[in-house]
């Protein structure tokens, strides 16, 4: 590594590989080089897919979109934008270029894997929303078990004898992954229907009672859904891609 200047600070030069120790020191070297060599595989994948490109005109359409959710409608005051963030033109339309064409090849990984890692992690997304009930004494649950049966208010019962904070809320847990609940508790959380009361169950040393509100199946459907999913496969994916390079730090 040669000791060019890389920044220059009141007039005193720091060099590449000073600055690469300041890296070392301050704990933030991998991460600096991590950041490096995603962009580098990202480059590399780009210029070897003739399957990725993007329009000229998409890409001042996504500028004009840019400026106007920015404000920057005024041709000066998108100068002094650029001024301020230390980047020309070029370059910028360069990046927002480059933006559009990691999002078509996001799509063209992951698109094909989508479905399937969907139901591989279904457990984990569908969620069902439960009320509890968490006491001490197993005939105490019971007891109270059977007080709901006959027609008792769980939310009630939850006030008055749930040892959890959640009791001043009736006993309301919320949406729960189903993929978290031990199995036992989601076999028969499964086979209930909304509104009907389950357990008891032991947990760590306490005895818990479940009503069961309502079903919340995930879908491909929800847009947020799909996009976490597809940031996930893509991250599996450069993952793998960074775990093949192999790298060498030159440090003098």
């Amino acid at each position: 590594m040669t000791s060019q200047p890389f920044l220059t600070v009141d007039e005193q030069q720091i060099s590449l590989a000073q600055a690469i120790q300041y890296l070392q020191m301050s704990g933030k070297l991998q991460s600096f080089i991590g950041d490096i060599l995603r962009r580098y595989i990202l480059d590399r994948e780009l210029e070897t897919r003739s399957d990725i490109t993007v329009e000229q005109t998409l890409v001042e359409q996504a500028i004009i979109n840019f400026r106007l959710q920015r404000q920057l409608t005024e041709l000066h005051r998108f100068e002094e934008w650029l001024a301020n963030n230390n980047i020309d033109y070029v370059s910028f339309n360069k990046q927002i270029a480059f933006t559009l064409k990691l999002e078509k090849l996001k799509n063209a990984i992951t698109q094909p894997q989508l479905e399937e890692y969907f139901r591989q992690r279904q457990i984990f997304l569908d969620r069902v929303f439960l009320y509890r009930i968490v006491v001490k004494d197993r005939e105490l649950a019971e007891s109270l078990y059977s007080q709901i049966q006959a027609g008792a208010s769980f939310e009630k019962l939850a006030r008055e004898y749930s040892i959890t904070e959640d009791r001043i809320l009736n006993g309301i847990m919320g949406p729960v992954s189903r993929g978290v609940l031990p199995d036992t508790i989601r076999a028969s959380v499964d086979s209930a229907n909304p509104g009907d009361s389950i357990g008891p169950f032991e947990i760590e040393g306490n005895w818990c009672l479940f009503r069961v509100e309502v079903f919340l199946p995930a879908s491909l459907a929800n847009s947020q859904l799909r996009e976490t999913l597809q940031n996930e496969i893509f991250e599996l994916w450069l993952t793998e891609k960074l775990k093949n390079l192999n790298v060498k730090l030159q440090t003098g």
